[in-house]
């Protein structure tokens, strides 16, 4: 076998050893890897030895055929036998042909598979691995290789590479390998620069990075533990994981508290470097409250433009003409509170229209629109998700986007288009669910409406606010300034609902009244334990809803549940479920994802939101394939296909089960709600509340009786702390 020249590789090659504390050798197979630990399994053959062994540890990724010079130290395991625990691990380049192709061959590189990488080696030889470094235009000489494949390889390889040295430098500072990736793919070719001087950027600005993490590397670069940097950037980590939870602001002494646990410093280093802060005006104080900046201009502009638009604007005639025209053309006859919100539409530039599921929200909007339209205004329709949108399109029969579409919001620069310099041009704007829109998006839909637009505010207060920071629908009503209407009477075509009835009841503190027989709508279902509940579970999805409702278990079922962790929460109920419906068979492609097993034809859900690919958090999908060679999946939500690489797989979750947070403004033909007494800190009325109103068709609780009766004597809201109601009181 010819030896590839070896002067390429970031360390002169050693000689042929294994001895105690060092490793070199080439790698056979990945036995196992986890990217969310870093931890694998490696089947090594080591020079000057016969038989393989295996290395393992937390350590980079290490393809097959790939060289790599480890340290650690072996031991004799008493189930997997002996083993060589890496601590250090350095990946060199192949030093064999052999090697060069099983290295290109192992889906490092997505593109080349063993055919190419064969046709590749056998083309350039002992000079594969420059050619791919200097002149991967050459690539074009090989065979079946055309130019749009030979320009995504070199980009591919050239990715790697920089992946490669962003790994070799964090492992020498003690960081997770599975961090590589996503550092590159937030940074790109300044992540080396960008970490080794402002390494606390890791927690705020790398999706899935803790603070201890970034101050592991911070520490390994020479920062000191009593360093005025650390003491600030453990300040702005406290204050983003305060908007993490919701609020919008912090309170100076919690923050002094949460900072000094989280740093366990003195409270005075802390007190000094929020007053450092203040002074850069890297964070905003308003008496006790401290800020970001980005949410302070967000609170403050949105109470602002809110109160600008309820300035001076003629009213809208022809109220009773709007009124005789809707019942004209649906036949529905508006009672006295339809009628009121119809009349308050036109006499007030802002309106806000509220109330449970059944009371006829969606009738007073289309009333509105009559008013609208015959008062020649144009309207805009709008919701913050893509599926609120739909719904919103279906029931009014008219085009309805997201807020983000609506504002226009552009992927590369991270900024909406639309503005107070390129306003919507909308006469009327109405926002469905809009207890889901946090404070910015707020901000940023009243940044780009003119003075003289017309808002209508839709949306049910009493459920969960919104995943981002803010309670903007709860502040405005609260604050007395903007007319709103509550609706409370459930009308006739919803009242046959025992969904609704029971969702009024929960509302009210009420236990709800589920059903004996068969063909109903709400059912409860008395468990006790974990164990039972699982079963009760398992059974329903996979048997009892199919065959006596006709629901498809994975399209049309949905578990939701209050927590993530723990024995009844989404992570192991996903296990279960995927389990029960989608077990693995020979011929069932997946892929691993740290813990987490994808499998063609599971039900997952987007994490985050990556406006790239037009996904958003709480987005649903199905896996329609699997590339297990590059590790690639492709999911299919509603009507779109959306490509998933393996650095994109910590994005997805499976979604069998969720939780009733991710669940907003989403709805589903059944949803099964577990509530026992495990769940005791998250239960709330208003959580069994959102969950419940979620179910279109079915609602099935599977409910310990004394857990039901925590939930619905905690009357508490999800307490945001924020300001906006003041602002728009004392403006």
């Amino acid at each position: 076998m010819s030896r590839i020249d070896q002067t390429r590789l970031p360390l002169p090659a050693a000689t042929a050893r294994a001895v105690e504390g060092l490793l070199e050798g080439e790698v056979l197979r990945v036995t196992y890897e986890s990217e969310t630990t870093g931890f694998r399994v490696l089947r090594v053959r080591v020079d000057g030895q016969d038989e393989p062994e295996t290395v393992v540890g937390v350590i980079p990724t290490a393809p097959p055929g790939a060289r790599i010079r480890a340290t650690g130290k072996r031991s004799e395991d008493a189930r997997h036998g002996r083993q060589f625990k890496a601590d250090t691990l350095l990946v060199l380049a192949p030093s064999t042909l052999d090697g060069v192709e099983r290295y290109l061959a192992s889906g490092l590189v997505p593109g080349i598979g063993a055919a190419y990488a064969k046709r590749i080696v056998a083309a350039f030889g002992d000079k594969t691995l420059e050619v791919l470094d200097r002149s991967p235009e050459r690539l074009g000489d090989v065979p079946g290789l055309g130019k749009r494949r030979v320009e995504a390889i070199g980009r591919a390889w050239n990715e790697h590479r920089l992946v490669g040295a962003i790994m070799v430098f964090l492992q020498s500072h003690g960081a997770s390998p599975a961090l590589a990736t996503r550092i590159y793919k937030r940074f790109g070719a300044k992540a080396m620069a960008i970490v080794s001087q402002s390494p606390y950027r890791l927690a705020l600005d790398v999706w899935g990075v803790g603070f201890k993490t970034a101050d592991q590397i911070a520490r390994s670069l020479g920062i000191p533990i009593d360093s005025p940097e650390r003491a600030q950037a453990g300040v702005l980590h406290a204050l983003h994981q305060v908007s993490e939870r919701g609020h919008v602001l912090a309170e100076r002494e919690l923050l002094v508290a949460a900072t000094a646990e989280l740093l366990e410093c003195p409270l005075d280093a802390v007190e000094r470097a929020i007053d450092v802060l203040l002074e850069q005006n890297r964070i905003i104080r308003e008496g006790d409250a401290i800020y970001t900046p980005e949410l302070h201009a967000a609170e403050s502009h949105t109470a602002k433009r809110l109160l600008a638009l309820l300035g001076d604007g003629a009213p809208l005639r022809d109220v009773d003409r709007a009124v005789a025209e809707f019942k004209r053309t649906t036949g529905l006859e508006l009672d006295e509170t339809q009628r009121h919100a119809v009349q308050q539409a036109a006499a007030s530039k802002v309106l806000v229209v509220t109330g449970g599921p059944g009371v006829g929200k969606t009738t007073i909007v289309r009333a509105i629109l009559t008013l609208f339209d015959l008062a020649r205004i144009r309207v805009a329709l709008t919701a913050p998700t893509g599926r609120a949108a739909k719904r919103l399109s279906e029931a009014t029969g008219r085009e309805a986007s997201t807020l983000h579409r609506l504002l226009e919001f552009e992927p590369k620069s991270g900024s909406f288009q639309a503005n107070h310099l390129k306003p919507i041009e909308a006469g009327a704007v109405i926002v469905d669910e809009t207890s889901m829109v946090p404070i910015e998006l707020a901000c940023a839909l009243l940044d780009a409406l003119p003075n003289t637009t017309r808002l209508v505010l839709v949306g049910d207060v009493d459920q969960l606010p919104s995943v981002g920071p803010g309670a903007v629908l709860r502040d405005v009503i609260e604050s007395g300034r903007v007319p709103a209407i509550r609706l409370t009477r459930i009308f006739r075509q919803a009242e046959g609902s025992s969904i609704v009835a029971n969702a009024h009841r929960i509302h009210e503190g009420e236990v709800p009244i589920g059903a004996t027989g068969k063909g109903e709508q709400f059912y409860v279902l008395d468990r006790r334990t974990p164990e039972e509940a699982i079963e009760a579970i398992r059974e329903l999805v996979a048997t009892r809803i199919p065959r006596g409702f006709k629901l498809d278990p994975i399209d049309d079922v949905q578990v939701l549940t209050p927590m993530q962790r723990g024995p009844m929460g989404a992570i192991a109920l996903n296990e279960i479920l995927q389990a029960e419906l989608n077990p693995p068979t020979a011929d069932t492609p997946e892929v691993r994802r740290g813990t987490r097993v994808f499998r063609l034809g599971d039900k997952v859900m987007q994490l985050k939101n990556d406006y790239d690919k037009e996904v958003f958090n709480g987005d649903m999908g199905r896996i329609i394939a699997i590339d297990q060679e590059v590790q690639r999946v492709l999911v299919r939500f509603d009507e779109r296909e959306v490509p998933y690489g393996e650095a994109d797989l910590d994005e997805l979750t499976l979604a069998y089960a969720t939780s009733i947070h991710k669940s907003q403004g989403s709805e589903y033909p059944c949803v099964i709600i577990p509530i026992l007494t495990q769940h005791f800190v998250m239960l709330s009325r208003n959580l069994i509340y959102t969950a419940v109103t979620r179910g279109k068709r079915l609602v099935i609780l599977v409910a310990h009786p004394r857990a039901l009766a925590l939930a619905l004597a905690e009357v508490r809201k999800e307490s945001r702390r924020t300001l906006l109601t003041e602002r728009l009181r004392n403006g």
